[in-house]
């Protein structure tokens, strides 16, 4: 099955406020329903971890797991996995193989939900997202909307496509077709 990975923060939901309080960015709606269409499967991985996520804390990301699979049925989708990492990235755990760049995340929901990583995407907002995503062996997608900071480029840090926000980005994986 081909799956369209998308990070939480920056691609798909505006700011994040709280396990509850935040909403999908604007057009996320019209271009997941596209991506549906297109028998993509969704699944989000995230790997912020926000300051009220305690040590342990992956009962935490519950409410943000579920607040994600409500605002998407009220798009009429479906959420197929929510897969998270809450290491510490300055604590001990700054290694961990799911933390993005890592494909972590990517290579356990591939298993998992029995996903073709050549015939998905990861779509992001970071040069993290796009280098967790070509490590996996995805096709990638940056979201370019002012979420990058930093810019530091290298070889598995160049997306195979850029657009401004998720609609374009969806319709972008739909002219790429199946084509690997």
């Amino acid at each position: 099955m081909k799956t369209v990975f998308l990070d939480k923060e920056g691609a798909l939901v505006d700011d994040f406020a709280g396990p509850c309080r935040f909403t999908l960015r604007s057009g996320a709606g019209p271009a997941l329903r596209l991506l549906a269409r297109l028998d993509y499967r969704l699944v989000v991985v995230s790997d912020q971890a926000p300051i009220w996520i305690r040590p342990g804390g992956d009962d935490a990301m519950a409410p943000v797991a579920h607040r994600l699979g409500d605002l998407l049925f009220r798009e009429r989708l479906t959420l197929e996995g929510f897969y998270h990492c809450t290491h510490d990235p300055q604590g001990s755990s700054k290694r961990c193989f799911c933390r993005k760049p890592q494909p972590g995340m990517l290579l356990t929901a591939a298993k998992e939900l029995a996903i073709d990583l050549r015939a998905s995407w990861m779509v992001g907002a970071t040069l993290h997202d796009i280098e967790a995503g070509n490590r996996a062996g995805c096709r990638t997608l940056l979201v370019d909307n002012g979420h990058e900071k930093e810019w530091r480029l290298g070889p598995r840090r160049v997306p195979t496509r850029i657009a401004p926000d998720l609609y374009a980005a969806a319709l972008l994986i739909a002219s790429e077709g199946d084509m690997l």
